[in-house]
C-alpha cells in the first residue's frame, strides 16, 4: 500500500479529495479555480486507470457496469445538491443534465470510440444482439422519462403530476434492473468482445496478467474517491464556468452541458481506450450503460428528492431537443444492427454530437 500511495493515479485522487474538503463552501480566486482544474484533469485520469484495473479483474461486462453506476450514482447526488440549492434554473436542471448525459453518450462516447477505433483497426465487429438490446432499453427510458411529460395533461406544463412521476420511476427502475441481470446473468455473452467472424474474443488474449484481489479492492475504493472527486470539485469549478458562460452571452443551460462533460470524461477516456486495444463492444457497453444509469437511476432519485424539493420539476423536452433525439436513435439503430462499424458512423455521430452542442450554445 506504501508503494501505491506514491503514485500518482492514488496519490492525485486523495489530492483531490483533501482539497475538495477545504475549499467546500468557500468563494475561490482565479489562482484557486486553476488549482481545482488542474486536480479535476489528474482526478479523471485517475479514475480512468483505477476503472482498468477493476474491470481487467473482474471481467467484462462487469467492469463497464461498475463505472456507469459508480459516475451515475455521484452524478444523481450532484443534480438533486444542485436543485436542492434553488435558484430560477432548478426546474429544468434534472431535464437538461440527463438529457446532455444521453447525447453525450449516443453520440459522443460511440461516435469517438468508433472513429479512433476504425481509424487503427479498419472494421470493428460487436455483438449486435446484446448492444440492439441496451439501445432499446435506453429508447424507451429517454422516451418514459424525456418525451411523455411534454404530452401528458395532467399538469400545465411540460410535467408529470406526482402518480406519472412515480409510475416513470418504478418503470425505470424495473428496466434498468432487468437489463443489468441481462447482462451480467441471462445472457452476459451477448456483452463479451467479439470478432469480425462472430466468435468471442479469447479473454486471456490480453497480454497483462489480472490484478490481484487486493489491487482490484484498493483500485475500487481510490475509484470511487476519484470519482467523488471529479463530481465534487466540478461542481466547485460551476461558478466559474456560471460566470464564463454568462459573459460570453450563452444561455445559462449550457451550464449542464459543460458539467457533463466534466462528468463524463472518465467514462469518454476508458470507452477510448478500449476501442484502440479492438474492444468496442466494451466502448459500446460504457456508453449505453451511462445513458442507461444515467435515466433509470436519476429519475427515480430526482422522483424521491421531489417530495422534499420546492418548485415544479420539468421533465418534457421541448421540439428541438426530441428531434435530435428521434433522429440519435434512428442513426444508432443503423449503426447496431450491422453488427460491424466502420469510421464514417463515428462521424456520423460526432456530427450529431456537435448539432446538440451548437444548438445548446445557439438555440
Amino acid at each position: 500500500m506504501p508503494a501505491l500511495l506514491r503514485h500518482w493515479t492514488a496519490a492525485v485522487p486523495v489530492t483531490a479529495l483533501v482539497a475538495l474538503g477545504l475549499a467546500w463552501g468557500r468563494e475561490l480566486g482565479p489562482v484557486l479555480v486553476t488549482v481545482v482544474a488542474l486536480l479535476l484533469a489528474g482526478a479523471v485520469l485517475a479514475a480512468v486507470h483505477h476503472a482498468e484495473v477493476v474491470a481487467h479483474r473482474v471481467g467484462e461486462p462487469f467492469g463497464s457496469l461498475i463505472l456507469a453506476v459508480a459516475v451515475t450514482v455521484i452524478e444523481v447526488g450532484l443534480i438533486v445538491t444542485l436543485m436542492a440549492s434553488g435558484g430560477s434554473e432548478a426546474s429544468v436542471l434534472a431535464r437538461d443534465t440527463v438529457f446532455a448525459a444521453v447525447m453525450i453518450t449516443l453520440n459522443g462516447i460511440v461516435g469517438l470510440s468508433l472513429l479512433v477505433g476504425a481509424r487503427k483497426h479498419g472494421i470493428l465487429a460487436f455483438n449486435a444482439e446484446g448492444t440492439g438490446g441496451a439501445l432499446a432499453t435506453v429508447a424507451t427510458l429517454a422516451t418514459l422519462a424525456l418525451v411523455l411529460p411534454t404530452f401528458t395533461t395532467s399538469r400545465s406544463g411540460p410535467e408529470f403530476s406526482p402518480t406519472q412521476l412515480a409510475f416513470a420511476a418504478v418503470a425505470s427502475l424495473m428496466l434498468w434492473g432487468m437489463f443489468v441481470l441481462t447482462q451480467t446473468v441471462r445472457h452476459r455473452d451477448f456483452f463479451l468482445p467479439v470478432t469480425l467472424e462472430g466468435e468471442l474474443v479469447d479473454p486471456h488474449e490480453e497480454h497483462a496478467a489480472p490484478p490481484t484481489n487486493r489491487a482490484a479492492a484498493i483500485s475500487l475504493g481510490l475509484l470511487v474517491v476519484a470519482l467523488v472527486g471529479v463530481v465534487g470539485l466540478a461542481k466547485l469549478e460551476s461558478p466559474a464556468i456560471e460566470s464564463g458562460v454568462k459573459g460570453a452571452g450563452l444561455p445559462q443551460s449550457f451550464v449542464g452541458v459543460v458539467i457533463a462533460l466534466l462528468v463524463l470524461l472518465p467514462e469518454t477516456l476508458a470507452a477510448t481506450n478500449a476501442a484502440l486495444r479492438n474492444r468496442i463492444q466494451i466502448s459500446l457497453n460504457l456508453a449505453l450503460g451511462s445513458a442507461m444509469a444515467s435515466i433509470g437511476l436519476t429519475i427515480p432519485a430526482i422522483a424521491v428528492a421531489s417530495i422534499w424539493l420546492d418548485g415544479p420539476l420539468t421533465l418534457g423536452l421541448g421540439a428541438t431537443q426530441m428531434v435530435l433525439l428521434g433522429l440519435t436513435v434512428v442513426v444508432s439503430v443503423l449503426t447496431v444492427v450491422p453488427g460491424r462499424a466502420t469510421r464514417l458512423q463515428g462521424g456520423v455521430h460526432l456530427v450529431l454530437l456537435a448539432g446538440f452542442l451548437f444548438l445548446a450554445i445557439a438555440p
